[in-house]
């Protein structure tokens, strides 16, 4: 059964993240849901994972980690340092730091 979930916001980022990991993660897309409660019947199928969020650096972003700590409070939220912006964009020595640093086996 996998234990961890991994919440992106689109399926870029879920294939930026994918061939970085060494262990069965799932991984979510949101694609750009901003309804709370669409927001919530999205993840509830997956309440016994422990979640942990992925989102850009930007004002979608900025907004699904708000909305994912009112729903979501013990996710852990995994951020790009700067000057990175986008998940799917910022370099995979990047991605595989952030993901090491969280406990994901990575290749």
């Amino acid at each position: 059964m996998i234990e961890k979930c991994i919440i992106v916001e689109g399926r870029s980022d879920k294939l930026k993240i994918e061939p970085l990991l060494a262990e069965q993660v799932l991984i979510i897309c949101t694609h750009g849901t901003k309804d709370e409660e669409a927001f919530i019947d999205l993840l509830e199928p997956y309440e016994y994972c422990e979640f942990f969020t992925f989102f850009d650096r930007d004002k979608s972003g900025d907004y699904l980690r708000k909305m994912m700590r009112r729903t979501y409070s013990e996710a852990v939220q995994l951020e790009l340092p700067a000057p990175f912006t986008g998940v799917a964009e910022a370099p995979s020595m990047i991605i595989r730091q952030i993901l090491q640093a969280a406990k994901f086996q990575v290749k």
